[in-house]
């Protein structure tokens, strides 16, 4: 190993550490957006039935009944 190793950083780790440091309220925000769309509770009664209504599908996409 050599004397001054450091050890690699990549531009892409670089870019999200300023932006972080410029925006100290960025994370926080991500977390909230985050939270809006994907954390909520699951209605288990309605998966379900969801579950029990779907039409299985055809072995061949594409092809027309007939």
């Amino acid at each position: 190993m050599p004397l001054f190793w450091k050890p690699y950083r990549s531009d892409v780790t670089d870019f999200i550490a300023t932006l972080k440091a410029r925006d100290p309220q960025l994370e926080a925000r991500q977390r909230q957006g985050r939270a809006l769309l994907w954390d909520r509770a699951q209605d288990r009664e309605a998966q379900a039935e969801q579950r029990e209504e779907r039409v299985p599908q055809q072995p061949y996409v594409y092809q027309t009944r007939g």
